[in-house]
């Protein structure tokens, strides 16, 4: 028998036909994705600004994106869940915006930490004696201050504004909308624009930069092997350059964006498909694809755990409750 989100509202939405034998396990799965994504980067946080050895430019700049992982996780993926599962939205047509607004809004930020990252380990790999004059704390608030902003004046304008309908909001009215749900609906050209401006430019951007970093990061190693001449290994240690510490750290932010990219490039690629193709994509592929992008935000700390020691360091002290002690933040972490 037919369900419908609201039994006593004609143009209903119709609920999902799924038994409690799909439901039950779906929800279970959310779940863990859902505190997977809350305690891997509620330490990411805790570690960066408890432990005073790790307040340095790009990790404070990491600290903001834990942070948008974190909302993420914490006010958007629970609600995003129960419309996956039950294919109703049962939180008002207010709260539909504001959601699907933040949404977009963190997924955006995300990409534009990446970006201010890929930035900040070009000059650290590839200009490291003006490293500390060019990237300063006053432009790390700068990048984290755009980082925020853009992105939320771009996603709740979009929303609130009805820009996303422009141009196709007969077909939305007439064959999408619903009562009881709540849609991320794009037009022709609202999706190339959204797609363009929250992933695709940031994106290739990306691409480019870690590409020159890479290329001169391997010139660097290079150079270091066939010439490692002693004077400037210790003018590179008394300055603090340390040419394989920063290659590291570029090569796990490149992995970051790396999984960022992979994670969302599905759904950005049907955002901008789909209004061409008379939205034939099924929803549920969308919404699959949603929760594919979302895994982003759990995999970052995962990959901060692999190749960073100061990261399980700082989890264990965490776990055995030493984080709260009077001097753990000067606890060595084995920063490499």
């Amino acid at each position: 028998m037919m369900q419908f989100c609201c039994e006593s509202v004609n143009g209903s939405c119709i609920k999902s036909s799924w038994s409690s034998n799909i439901r039950i396990p779906m929800y279970i799965f959310m779940v863990c994705i859902i505190l997977a994504t809350l305690a891997g980067n509620l330490t990411v946080i805790i570690s960066i600004t408890h432990f005073k050895q790790l307040h340095t430019p790009t990790n404070f700049l990491i600290l903001s994106m834990a942070t948008v992982d974190f909302l993420l996780g914490c006010f958007i993926m629970p609600y995003s869940m129960v419309r996956s599962v039950e294919n109703c939205w049962y939180f008002g047509e207010l709260f539909c915006k504001i959601h699907t607004s933040t949404d977009i809004m963190l997924s955006t930020a995300s990409i534009f930490h990446l970006s201010f990252i890929s930035v900040d380990r070009y000059y650290a790999v590839c200009d490291p004696l003006r490293y500390k004059s060019k990237i300063n704390t006053c432009i790390i608030v700068v990048m984290i201050i755009i980082s925020w902003t853009i992105p939320a004046i771009f996603a709740f304008g979009l929303i609130f504004l009805e820009l996303n309908l422009k141009g196709a909001e007969e077909i939305f009215y007439n064959h999408i909308h619903c009562d009881g749900g709540c849609f991320v609906f794009f037009s022709e050209t609202s999706g190339v624009v959204a797609s363009m401006i929250s992933f695709y430019i940031p994106g290739f951007v990306m691409l480019c930069i870690y590409g020159k970093i890479y290329a001169i990061a391997k010139r660097q190693a290079r150079s270091i092997r066939d010439a490692a001449i002693q004077t400037q290994i210790r003018f590179e240690m008394k300055h603090h350059i340390s040419p394989s510490r920063e290659r590291k750290a570029a090569k796990t932010l490149g992995i970051v964006m790396g999984v960022f990219l992979i994670c969302w490039s599905p759904f950005f690629f049907c955002t901008v498909t789909d209004p061409f193709m008379n939205y034939s994509i099924p929803p549920i592929l969308i919404d699959a694809l949603v929760w594919f992008g979302y895994l982003n935000s759990t995999f970052n700390p995962l990959v901060y755990a692999f190749f960073y020691m100061w990261f399980r360091r700082a989890l264990k002290l965490i776990l055995f409750g030493k984080v709260f002690r009077q001097d753990s933040s000067r606890t060595q972490l084995f920063l490499e």
